[in-house]
């Protein structure tokens, strides 16, 4: 190897440091097959190249902010990792746009006094996650939830004919299923091909008419359903 050659890679440790990683951890990359080969001068001497670093960073952002396991790791880059990048990229913009919406807080005292709904009621919908307020209190999207309570509350469901806050699990539950599927959907589709800012604005767009959306398909199936009922009594 020349000597400019060798002043443009990295010994281990300067990688560990570029790349905020710990050196154990780059073998362990390394014996997993996340990272290419290293070149090799001698028996124990390995140099590495500049590019490492935003791969060892990558590697370790999709590890911890992701969870994903090596293995799928090692698939995505394998197969293309300027598109992983690009979902990182482009999740960490959505993310970022979607928290900034939900950063005001409204205290737990205002809420229970402006919306009336009970104490016990508002701890069983944190205890199922439903809710999910800090010590400042609840969130935008908290407070829509408890709003809507409220009116189902004030239109009759409640406790005493067995409606619950526990109901709420069901549509939680359809939901995960149906955002699981959309966020796939967004990312395999526009990561890498529409660029992150027209992405949100294309969410931001489709939020009011796929509310709608839900709404009139609820009433649709609903009406389908009913209908399946009266005719099996028939």
């Amino acid at each position: 190897m020349s000597a400019s050659a060798e002043k443009t890679l990295l010994k281990i440790g300067e990688l560990a440091e570029a790349s905020g990683v710990p050196v154990p951890t780059i073998k362990h990359y390394l014996r997993e097959g996340l990272l290419p080969e290293p070149v090799k001068t001698s028996r124990n001497m390995a140099y590495y190249s500049p590019e490492f670093v935003d791969r060892i960073k990558l590697i370790k952002q999709l590890q911890e902010e992701r969870f994903m396991p090596l293995k799928a790791i090692k698939s995505v880059l394998d197969e293309d990792p300027e598109r992983a990048r690009a979902m990182v990229e482009l999740e960490d913009r959505i993310l970022e746009r979607a928290l900034g919406g939900e950063r005001t807080r409204t205290s737990a005292a205002e809420v229970r006094e402006r919306y009336g709904v009970p104490k016990d009621v508002l701890d069983r919908l944190e205890e199922i996650e439903v809710l999910s307020p800090n010590s400042r209190g609840y969130s935008p999207s908290d407070i829509k939830i408890i709003e809507a309570i409220g009116r189902f509350r004030a239109g009759g469901y409640d406790e005493q004919i067995g409606f619950t806050v526990y109901d709420t699990l069901r549509y939680k539950k359809a939901l995960e299923e149906l955002v699981s599927q959309e966020v796939e959907m967004v990312m395999d589709r526009l990561a890498g091909e529409v660029s992150p800012e027209r992405v949100v604005e294309m969410l931001e767009s489709g939020s009011q008419p796929l509310q709608d959306l839900i709404a009139a398909l609820h009433t649709k199936l609903l009406v389908a359903e009913l209908e399946r009922h009266r005719a099996s009594r028939g």
